[in-house]
């Protein structure tokens, strides 16, 4: 879509405050070309001796009256017009936000942050000004253009009207060159201003990073670096930018000489009255804000070009996972694999081969394996974060592609390895799920997760701020309350990835002790554990190994145990770490 399409059909549909914004800006205008020829009649009419006292003053008070009245359209056809063009950017904003909110991982392995971030700044704001200052300041100089070089041709003098308007062709020229610079010049800052927005945002998130290998020094520079681009292509924008004033200044100069010069011929030979030629010179002031809006609007347009190229493509990015399902109620049954195979963009080999498992409602499923073996992958095709290439994933013997992406992701509470916290209170970040749950419940939930007494020795108990991302908690804090918060929503489906990694055996012993308690409660429930600890999946109903994204093993902790494979050898390796760790 062409930014002209895109204001087009905003202004369409705002088509009430744009028509009063103009009929403002016309009145403005009509205002405008009255004063000089008003002025100019009053000094004929001193010069006559013909204008008496009385006279005068009445003509100085209607003067003052027109330019209130200016001053009032002016502030009315702001307020009603940038009041209209700034929901644009909300709509763009909105239309942004919702299409990242249904982009799955793969979409943002090839993104950055802070670019999206800029996006929906910087980006939009450009195509907010294009949108509303750019097109009423080119409506408003274009009509006091047209206004006052038709008094000019046909109230003053033809001639000098003619004789002004020589120049306005190289004028013309000019800002034809110097837009096809903005453009660039445009797009550039932009792009900068991302990369710089980009590093702000990594090193805080990775400010502990930071700090602990010594690198405050580097990335102070690689900022300063990124900083002194972002300004030197912001200085390059601003350049071209303002290279369209002298370009008016030249013009409107090269006019005035010759409309002096023709003018001060004709009056000297009684060919125009003193007070015609002050009148025209006033109108021929006037047209410098005509002149200035052109360049003005060319800047906008140039900027909200650049912006609007660097937004559509994210608009138009296709979704990474389809929400083409249509079934909005959960079928009771298995949820299973068959033959499922995935591989990731870019790579030969699969990240999961010819996996088939069951898992029926109520019961636990444990995924272990090596680093890299397909776990967490695994646990994507169930959210239908990913859509397997080959084979087919089902819950209740339907595709999972066949349910709508708000019914499976209502009925599965997730748990990933990192756990993400928001910026807002303990108990906040546990009713996420839930905001009307009662401090009963999620002090139950938080006790399950085994956070309870944690929490109540915070200073502020569940009321204490976690910070961004939960920075003022642990790793194992932060699992825990991420744990509460999947145990409030009472999902269907509780996937936990590795989610116990940062809390101790005896913490996690508790936890699974709990959850088990859960299950008793609602025997519907399932789970899958997905662990990297064997000492989470001991009591699992069913334990699958993956290696290499194949299923290498397959059965209960005993089974397993009795072939002496991988899960074997490396439960024999656990437990004497367990044991010399105790020791």
């Amino acid at each position: 879509m062409t930014l002209s399409r895109l204001i087009g059909g905003f202004v369409r549909r705002n088509w009430r405050a744009y028509a009063s914004s103009a009929a403002m800006l016309f009145g403005v205008a009509l205002l405008t070309v009255l004063i000089p020829h008003k002025i100019g009649a009053m000094i004929d009419g001193l010069a006559a001796q013909r204008l008496s006292g009385s006279d005068l003053l009445t003509g100085l008070a209607q003067l003052l009256a027109m330019g209130l009245a200016i001053y009032a359209l002016r502030v009315a056809w702001r307020l009603r017009l940038f009041s209209t063009a700034y929901q644009l950017g909300v709509e763009l904003r909105t239309r942004l936000f919702a299409r990242l909110s249904a982009q799955g991982p793969a979409f943002y392995q090839k993104q950055r942050t802070g670019n999206l971030m800029a996006l929906g700044t910087n980006d939009i704001d450009a195509i907010e000004m294009a949108a509303g200052e750019a097109l009423l300041a080119g409506f408003d100089g274009t009509l006091t253009l047209v206004m006052v070089l038709a008094i000019m041709t046909l109230g003053v003098d033809w001639r000098l009207a003619a004789i002004a308007l020589l120049p306005f062709p190289l004028m013309a020229l000019a800002f034809w060159r110097i837009s096809s610079h903005m453009q660039v010049a445009a797009s550039d800052s932009l792009k900068r201003f991302a990369a710089l927005n980009d590093h702000v945002q990594e090193s805080l998130s990775g400010v502990r990073t930071v700090r602990a290998l010594g690198l405050e020094e580097r990335n102070a520079k690689q900022f300063s670096e990124l900083a002194a681009r972002a300004a030197e292509a912001s200085l390059t924008a601003q350049k071209w930018e303002a290279a369209y004033e002298p370009a008016v200044g030249l013009t409107l100069t090269a006019a005035s000489v010759l409309t002096l010069g023709l003018g001060g011929y004709l009056v000297w030979h009684d060919m125009l009255t003193i007070g015609a030629l002050t009148a025209f010179t006033m109108y021929l002031g006037q047209l410098i804000w005509p002149m200035f809006a052109a360049g003005w609007v060319l800047s906008l347009i140039e900027r909200g070009r650049a912006g609007l190229a660097r937004l559509q493509p994210l608009l138009d990015a296709p979704l990474t996972v389809d929400d083409h399902g249509t079934l909005t109620r959960l079928e009771s049954g298995a949820l299973a694999l068959t033959d499922v195979s995935f591989a990731y963009d870019g790579q030969t080999v699969p990240a999961l081969s010819g996996i088939a498992l069951s898992l029926q409602p109520g019961q636990t499923l444990g995924l272990v394996g090596p680093t890299g073996s397909g776990k967490s992958t695994l646990l994507r095709v169930l959210l239908r974060q990913t859509t397997p290439q080959h084979g087919a994933a089902t819950w209740g013997g339907h595709e999972l592609s066949e349910y709508t992406l708000a019914t499976l992701r209502a009925a599965i509470s997730w748990v990933p390895q990192e756990s993400f916290l928001f910026s807002a209170t303990v108990a906040e970040n546990i009713a996420l799920a839930r905001p009307g749950a009662a401090r009963a419940e999620i002090e139950h939930a938080a006790s399950m997760a085994d956070i309870h007494d944690d929490i109540l020795r915070f200073p502020q108990g569940y009321d204490t701020p976690v910070g961004e991302r939960g920075i003022t908690l642990s790793g194992g804090q932060r699992q825990r309350v991420a744990i509460a918060r999947s145990l409030l929503a009472d999902s269907t489906l509780l996937l936990l990835d590795d989610a116990l990694s940062a809390v101790d055996t005896g913490t996690e012993t508790r936890i699974l002790e709990h959850l088990a308690e859960l299950r008793r409660e609602r025997p519907e429930r399932s789970v899958v554990i997905a662990s990297h600890r064997l000492s989470g999946v001991v009591n699992a109903d069913h334990i699958v190994v993956l290696r290499d994204g194949r299923v290498s093993e397959a059965g209960t902790h005993d089974r397993l145990l009795a072939q002496n494979g991988w899960y074997a050898s490396q439960w024999r390796y656990q437990q004497l770490e367990a044991s010399l760790d105790a020791t």
